[in-house]
């Protein structure tokens, strides 16, 4: 199985080591996404489900991409700065998302991000179909 980078034209290459999105056989992995425009390399401001949108949409754009998108994710991370206050809020924007019996795995968990503004992060693997 080759791996291969995906740069997106018109997104910002981020300034840390990473990349936003890495294919891997039929697979993609998507780095964690939050409340930033990635075409300009913006944190931008907003409560918990502004910031749950944008993350999901930052998803979407990586996915379709890549020649993938929102209904070929099988599994999202979700890191959260206060599980307990803002659960119900985030879930009620991540079910938009995804049609009713076909959401994917998850994992939720309470961690802090390195920017104090930053609530919540999504990173989310996915599969391209046909291949």
């Amino acid at each position: 199985m080759k791996k291969e980078i995906i740069q997106v034209k018109g997104i910002i290459v981020p300034p840390s080591p990473f990349n936003h999105i890495v294919k891997a056989g039929n697979f993609i992995f998507l780095s964690s996404q939050l409340s930033a425009d990635i075409k300009i390399h913006k944190i931008l401001d907003g409560d918990i489900k502004k910031q749950t949108k944008q993350a999901l949409e930052n998803i979407k754009f990586l996915l379709e991409s890549a020649g993938s998108s929102m209904d070929n994710i099988v599994k999202c991370v979700i890191y959260m700065k206060d599980v307990k206050k803002d659960f119900d809020v985030m879930n009620e924007v991540y079910s938009t998302y995804f049609k009713e019996g076909k959401e994917p795995a998850r994992v939720t968990v309470q961690a802090l991000s390195p920017i104090d503004k930053i609530d919540i992060e999504i990173e989310a693997t996915a599969i391209i179909p046909g291949r």
